[in-house]
Order: structure tokens, then C-alpha cells, then sequence
């Protein structure tokens, strides 16, 4: 690979997508500081909370709360997901600089999802867009379950690329594929992308893979070699989706980070400052987090994935 890939952008989504799934639910201010260090690890880009109800995701609850506490720093952006209306309402009143809107690929999921069909959901993301660009805030899509769905199968690619281009004529900025239960194999990566990327810039899309299946790195890596030059993660590889039945967690940010500063692509991220954030994070769920590249740098410090305390 060439250098055009020093463009190489990370969309660090673990304080919203990482921790939507985990059933411990984490104060507003440890939320707060997870932010300032991985600010401080060199990210740029966090998607930090959700304007959804709190019935539906309880652990993002607080995301006004949490919008208003988070540092103010030059060159640092904060994105949240916003739903519908009501949610926009709520994250107007914040100092958040952009929103995402979403749906899936796939009808199914897209009812379990946000209870509407793809052709019901069109209308509710077009008033977010709209009014969020009149307001000055830029808006990200996202497009889940692009390469397969839990209760559907392989989706057609017709589907996805009729759903891009919707989201695209709304104003979004830019769409993150999602492979939202992490079935997606490297050839179907290629192939999707190689089509997708003739009907749209390839710099208007970006990567978001799942591990479930220990595929989402060489899926990022394959990405890259189709021009998708934008790939979403998690600090500690957290994440999963609610009403997507076997998803494991997002690609890490650590290992991603590894694989490419190995290949020579700098990313301005400190490493070691952003294992010690997954760090904090893995004791106060009380858990190990999946992160191959945070559990040999603690296994080589001598703290064993089970002495989370």
C-alpha cells in the first residue's frame, strides 16, 4: 500500500456503540474521564453517546449530562446518535459538535431495531438531517447489517446502495457500512465495496466491522485496499447490538491501531496511553475486554486477564 493510506482516519465509537450491550452501566464521570484520555491518547474523532429514550438504552442515559461535561479541545470532535426528533431536541440543547442518524440494510432488523420499516424510517431521518444542518451541525449515516442480517441473511446490494444513496440526497457527510454481527468475510468485502465505491466516493464511506467471527481486522484491511480510507472502532474491541442476536463487540482500537502503525501508517495514536484506558474501562466493568493487542501488553506487565481488580 501506498502513501495515500497516511489519510487513514479513526472513528473512535466506544462510548456509545462500545458501551450500549454491557449491562454494567458506568458513571457519568467515569465516562467523562475514558473521554479526556483518549483524547489524550491521540484520538480525534469519538462518538460519544446516544440521544435515544433511556428505556430503550439505559446505559447512555445520561448523554446530556455527559455532552456538557466533555472537554473542550482545538481540533477534537464529539459526535452523537440521534433517532428521531425528540432525540434532536435534547442534543441541540448540547455543545456536540455532529450527529448520526441510522437504519439497516435489512427490513427485519430495521423493525427490531427502531419499531418502523426502511420506508417509514426515511421520513424521521430526513427532519434530523434536515434540521440539523440548518442549525450548522454536520450528520454521519449509518447503514447496519450491510453485509448480512440475523434474521435475513445475505442482504442484496441493491438495497444498500438504494439506502446510501437516500441518506446521501438527505445530506449526510459521509456513510459507515456496518457489518453488525461480524459475518463478513474478506472476498465479500472486496466485492461490496469494489461496487459501492462506483457508486459513491470511496471517501464518503467508511468501515464498521464486527469481530465476532475474528474477522473485522482483516475486513479494515481489505477496506483499505478498496479506497475506504475511514474505519470506525472501540477502545478494548467493546460493543454489540441489543436486537442483533450473537454480535460481539467492534474491531478494537488497539489492535487496528497496531496493525497500522506496522505498516507504516501513522495514526497519532499513542498506544500504551490507550491500553491504559481499556485498562480502567475492563476494571470497572469487571470483565475482560476482547482486545488481543490490550491483553498481551497486560499479560506482558504481569497483570492476568482475570486480576481485573
Amino acid at each position: 500500500m501506498g502513501g495515500f493510506l497516511q489519510r487513514v482516519k479513526i472513528v473512535e465509537v466506544g462510548l456509545r456503540d462500545g458501551l450500549q450491550n454491557e449491562s454494567q452501566i458506568l458513571s457519568t464521570s467515569v465516562k467523562r474521564e475514558v473521554a479526556e484520555k483518549l483524547v489524550g491518547a491521540g484520538l480525534t474523532e469519538l462518538e460519544v453517546t446516544s440521544f435515544v429514550h433511556p428505556r430503550w438504552i439505559p446505559q447512555l442515559a445520561d448523554a446530556q449530562e455527559l455532552a456538557e461535561s466533555l472537554p473542550v479541545i482545538d481540533g477534537v470532535r464529539y459526535r452523537a446518535l440521534v433517532p428521531n426528533a425528540k432525540g434532536l431536541n435534547r442534543a441541540l440543547q448540547t455543545p456536540v459538535h455532529e450527529y448520526a442518524v441510522f437504519l439497516s440494510a435489512s427490513e427485519t432488523h430495521n423493525r427490531k431495531n427502531i419499531n418502523k420499516g426502511i420506508e417509514e424510517t426515511f421520513p424521521v431521518l430526513e427532519e434530523v438531517v434536515g434540521r440539523s444542518l440548518e442549525d450548522g451541525k454536520r450528520v454521519r449515516g449509518y447503514v447496519s447489517t450491510v453485509f448480512g442480517c440475523p434474521y435475513e441473511g445475505e442482504v442484496p446490494l441493491k438495497q444498500v446502495v438504494a439506502i446510501c444513496e437516500r441518506l446521501f440526497e438527505m445530506g449526510v457527510y459521509e456513510v459507515s457500512l456496518g457489518d453488525t454481527i461480524g459475518v463478513a468475510t474478506p472476498d465479500q468485502v472486496k466485492e461490496k465495496l469494489k461496487t459501492l465505491a462506483t457508486c459513491f466516493p470511496a471517501e464518503r464511506l467508511a468501515g464498521h466491522f464486527h469481530d465476532t467471527r475474528g474477522t473485522a481486522l482483516v475486513n479494515a484491511y481489505v477496506s483499505l485496499e478498496q479506497g475506504i480510507l475511514t474505519l470506525d472502532s472501540a477502545f478494548g474491541g467493546l460493543g454489540g447490538c441489543p436486537y442483533a442476536p450473537g454480535a460481539s463487540g467492534n474491531m478494537a482500537t488497539e489492535d487496528l491501531v497496531y496493525m497500522l502503525e506496522g505498516m507504516g501508517i501513522s495514526t497519532g495514536v499513542d498506544l500504551p496511553a490507550l491500553c491504559q484506558v481499556s485498562r480502567l474501562v475492563q476494571r470497572e466493568l469487571g470483565k475482560q475486554l476482547p482486545s488481543r493487542v490490550l491483553q498481551s501488553v497486560l499479560a506482558m506487565e504481569g497483570e492476568k486477564g482475570g486480576n481485573l481488580l
